[in-house]
């Protein structure tokens, strides 16, 4: 039998669709898996931007709390800071310092010495002890009635270790015994000035235990104008030294 030409054709292109399908078929069948996981590799990574971006938020929401806090912190330093300085400059101009002494009392020379106390502290202290205010409340009662009067309050240590850490600690043991006096008796911050000598001009023998004790020393002086000419120191009202 004759296969005629157009039966050949016919047949060839069914076999080149079949042929085809089958391809087609072949191809999805191995790269649907791969399109799966690419899929699911693409919402992994997407999951994992979206955890990080909420993790950065959260950290940079954290650091601005932080920031915020240390703010506040930094402002109540500052403030803290600043009434430190206010009342150190409030207390510098109530008590005189010994710079001032010759400078603010008009004619000194009439000021005579009615009474004198000492106290002593411990090594490297400047707290007074139940004595030490025991001494000055005996000294305090000499102060009933009296008008025209300053305090002369000078502190000293011994020759033990740095001058100008003794020089300094000079200074507290002289506060000490102005703050006692004043909040107690209702002193005058005015009438008092303040003499930190450190080690200068030693009392006792700074080789010895005992001369070294009494070096530890303050001395308050009360010092009375004998003329009653002196009214800015007679009132408590005297300019504020240094």
């Amino acid at each position: 039998m004759r296969i005629r030409p157009i039966h050949i054709a016919v047949t060839a292109c069914a076999l080149l669709s079949v042929t085809g399908c089958a391809t087609k078929n072949y191809v999805r069948n191995q790269t649907a898996p791969l399109i799966q996981q690419t899929d699911q590799l693409d919402q992994k990574t997407a999951d994992n931007n979206r955890a990080i971006h909420d993790v950065d938020d959260r950290a940079q929401a954290g650091i601005g709390k932080a920031q915020q806090s240390a703010d506040a912190a930094g402002q109540s330093a500052n403030a803290a800071q600043q009434s430190a300085t206010n009342a150190t400059s409030a207390a510098n101009d109530a008590v005189h310092r010994a710079s001032a002494l010759s400078d603010v009392v008009a004619g000194l020379d009439n000021y005579k010495q009615t009474g004198t106390v000492t106290v002593n502290f411990a090594f490297d202290k400047a707290v007074l002890t139940g004595d030490d205010r025991a001494e000055l409340d005996s000294f305090a009662a000499k102060l009933n009635g009296a008008s025209s009067y300053i305090l002369e309050v000078t502190g000293g240590t011994d020759s033990t270790g740095n001058a100008q850490y003794n020089y300094q600690l000079s200074q507290r043991r002289a506060d000490a015994v102005v703050q006692y006096l004043a909040s107690k008796y209702q002193i005058s911050p005015r009438r008092f000035y303040l003499i930190g000598i450190g080690e200068d001009q030693a009392v006792g023998d700074n080789h010895t235990a005992s001369g070294r004790a009494m070096n530890r020393r303050v001395t308050v002086q009360m010092l009375s104008n004998s003329t009653g000419t002196t009214t800015a120191a007679t009132n408590g009202t005297a300019a504020s030294g240094n």
